[in-house]
C-alpha cells in the first residue's frame, strides 16, 4: 500500500483548494452582478417587479443550497443538455448568492434617508440618475462590510458542491481519506485550509465595519 505523508495529504488538498477559490469567486462575482440587477428591479416603482424579485429571493433563501445543487445538476439534464458538475455548481451558487446579496443591498439602500431621494428629485434627476449619482454610492459604502462578510458563507457553501461530483476541497478530502484511511489527519487539514481562507476575510469585514462606524462619528 502506498504511504502518504502529512505533506502529501496537505499538498493535494492545496491543489484542490484552487477550485474552491475559483468556484467561490465565480459565484460571488456572478451573484453580485445578478443581485445588482435584481436590486434595481426591486427599487423601481413597478409592483410586478417587486413581487417577482421578492419571490425569487424567498425561493432561494427558503430552500437548502444542497437541494438547489441537485436541481441544477439533474434539472438541466432534463432538457437534453449535458451538464458538468462545474456548470451546475457555478449556476446554483451564483443564484443562491444573488438572492442573499439582493436582500443585503436592499437593506443598505433602505438605510439611506428619504431626504436624499427627495433632494435628487428636486434636481430633476430621473430614477436611474438618482440611483447612480446619489443613492447607490452612499448605500455602497454601507454595504461593503456585510458583502465581504457574506463571502465567507459562499466559500463554506462550496463544500456542498461535492455531492454532485465537483472536486473541491471537501470532495478531495473524502477521496484522500479513502486512499489513506486517515480521516482525522485529512479532515483536520481540510478544516485548517477552510479556516485559512475564511478567517482573514472575517477579520477584514470586521475591520471595514469598525472603520465605517468611526468615520460616521
Amino acid at each position: 500500500m502506498v504511504q502518504f505523508t502529512v505533506w502529501d495529504i496537505f499538498r493535494n488538498l492545496l491543489l484542490a483548494g484552487r477550485w474552491t477559490v475559483a468556484l467561490s469567486l465565480i459565484a460571488f462575482i456572478g451573484g453580485g452582478l445578478v443581485g445588482l440587477a435584481l436590486l434595481v428591479a426591486r427599487l423601481t416603482p413597478s409592483p410586478t417587479a417587486h413581487r417577482l424579485v421578492g419571490g425569487y429571493v424567498q425561493l432561494f433563501q427558503g430552500t437548502p443550497l444542497l437541494m438547489q445543487l441537485f436541481l441544477a445538476y439533474f434539472g438541466i439534464a432534463l432538457f437534453g443538455i449535458n451538464t458538468s458538475p462545474w456548470v451546475a455548481a457555478a449556476l446554483a451558487l451564483t443564484l443562491y448568492t444573488s438572492a442573499f446579496l439582493t436582500e443585503i443591498w436592499r437593506g443598505c439602500v433602505a438605510a439611506i434617508p428619504k431626504g436624499q431621494w427627495e433632494a435628487a428629485q428636486s434636481l430633476a434627476m430621473n430614477f436611474g440618475e438618482q440611483l447612480r449619482y446619489v443613492v447607490l454610492p452612499q448605500a455602497g459604502r454601507i454595504a461593503i462590510p456585510p458583502t465581504v462578510g457574506f463571502l465567507v458563507q459562499v466559500i463554506k457553501g462550496t463544500a456542498l458542491a461535492s455531492v454532485i461530483g465537483f472536486i473541491e476541497l471537501t470532495k478531495a478530502g473524502t477521496m484522500i481519506t479513502n486512499a489513506t484511511f486517515k480521516p482525522f489527519v485529512v479532515y483536520s487539514c481540510v478544516a485548517l485550509l477552510y479556516f485559512a481562507l475564511c478567517f482573514p476575510i472575517s477579520l477584514f469585514a470586521k475591520h471595514l465595519e469598525r472603520s465605517m462606524n468611526e468615520a460616521r462619528r
